[in-house]
């Protein structure tokens, strides 16, 4: 049954509906009618597709109603001059209904994996909603607002950007109480030009942000503990800024297990993450300066993020057959490709690096392809490249001392996986990593369940 009836959504976003279908409900929405489960929206979106195409398809699905810009039919409609839009304003009159707090969360590296620890964080406490997967845009997180359930304490909610006034539409609609900048990094450098661009770019989602909101910030992100004058009201964490109230140190790394002590404004508590790389350190301290906010105690934070387990196709570390697969394919950019290089190289065996191009770099692409070859040199000891970049890479692998025997750019990732199969033996530790667009996971399948 659903929640939200068509004329209250049609009030929210300006839209109209025939009277007769007034009173018809719906929970949730959705743009695909594959994905599509009944009694939801179906949102006809204007893309490479029409979606207006796809109402047929949708009804015949059970969706509950469509959001569209002109019916062609008898069905439970509202019309509006734009869909996209309209998604959002539905979604920012739902999360002003339900009344539940926010939490918003953006960033170049690790937004995801920080928006899981945040949920895991707050879920000892509080009844806690979160986009789902890569749900971060002007469409995902609309429809994740959509979803939560009636009896929502707190919403985690990601919000992912490329170009600038995205993160300032997504906080328009969040409303966030807490908003959290977990990194500066380089990823969409290509669009907004610099670092600093980059900065203000994220600093959009404290347009969102109440009166009394607070901010997180990552204190050891040169870019941000430089705000730390202009706002003062920010909670900073960190492991090598010693000034941060929410301080890691003793960071250790042991069977699987990462661990550290964590020292709060009014205690301290010892954190075990079964996790591998020091930079989750980062993201778990985000979480536990968002649960200060929300007033979660030390030891519960610690107990949830001792359970924690990452998303599928993030660092995901396990055995096949005589390998060690070390798989990292939902995207990349310089600073995530640093951390995975870092766990391989903490890995007993022959190391292999089987990785794509960077994307979105700009200006910055040979020269950081040519870096990310030097840094390959320094942690594995046989090197796959592949796409546009991938002589770049090796360029930068050979000049960083690596054998040229050991490294090969492909422009053919079957021809890649055709290589790697030839090369890899009983007892190897693979790192599959590249930008989204790259699909080194499809790289990583063809490797794993395609004859030799």
């Amino acid at each position: 049954m659903g929640r939200i009836t068509l004329e209250q959504a049609a009030a929210w976003c300006g839209g109209t509906v025939d009277p007769k279908y007034k009173d018809v409900t719906f929970l949730g929405a959705n743009n695909d009618t594959r994905k599509l489960t009944p009694g939801q929206l179906f949102v006809a979106l204007q893309g490479a597709r029409d979606g207006h195409d796809f109402i047929p398809a949708a009804l015949e699905k059970g969706a509950g109603a469509v959001l569209c810009t002109h019916c062609d039919g008898d069905y439970p409609a509202i019309v509006v001059a734009d869909t996209r839009l309209a998604l959002g304003d539905i979604a920012r009159g739902e999360r002003q209904r339900l009344g539940c707090k926010v939490v918003g969360i953006t960033g170049s590296v690790g937004k995801s994996t920080t928006k899981e620890m945040v949920a895991t964080v707050l879920e000892s406490t509080y009844r806690v909603s979160k986009t789902p997967a890569n749900h971060n845009n002007d469409i995902g997180m609309p429809m994740a607002i959509l979803e939560m359930p009636e009896d929502t304490e707190i919403a985690v909610l990601e919000m992912g950007m490329n170009h600038f006034g995205e993160i300032s539409y997504l906080t328009g609609i969040a409303k966030p109480d807490v908003a959290v900048i977990v990194n500066i990094g380089t990823m969409h450098i290509e669009h907004l030009g610099s670092m600093e661009g980059i900065l203000q770019a994220k600093l959009e989602i404290l347009e969102g942000l109440g009166e009394n909101g607070s901010i997180v910030l990552n204190g050891d992100d040169p870019l941000l503990w430089n705000l730390h004058k202009t706002l003062p009201r920010a909670t900073y964490f960190g492991a090598s800024n010693t000034q941060c109230a929410v301080l890691a140190a003793d960071v250790t790394e042991n069977n699987g297990i990462l661990s550290f002590n964590v020292s709060l404004p009014s205690c301290s508590t010892e954190i075990k993450l079964p996790l591998e790389g020091q930079h989750y350190v980062t993201d778990a301290l985000a979480a536990i300066a968002v649960g200060l906010c929300f007033g979660v105690s030390g030891e519960k934070m610690a107990e949830g993020l001792a359970r924690f387990r990452n998303m599928e196709g993030r660092q995901e570390i396990f055995q096949a057959g005589e390998y060690t697969i070390i798989q990292d394919c939902y995207n990349a950019g310089p600073e995530s490709m640093a951390a995975a290089l870092s766990v391989l190289g903490n890995k007993p065996g022959r190391k292999i690096a089987v990785l794509g191009d960077m994307l979105e770099l700009g200006d910055n692409t040979s020269a950081e392809h040519y870096r990310l070859g030097r840094i390959v040199a320094e942690k594995a000891d046989m090197l796959f490249a592949y796409g546009p970049n991938s002589e770049r890479v090796l360029s930068g692998a050979v000049t960083g001392g690596m054998p040229a025997g050991c490294v090969r750019a492909f422009s053919d990732r079957d021809k890649l996986v055709e290589a790697l199969k030839v090369q890899a033996r009983p007892g190897d530790v693979l790192l599959f990593k590249g930008s989204h667009g790259m699909q080194m996971g499809l790289a990583l399948h063809k490797f794993l369940h395609e004859d030799r």
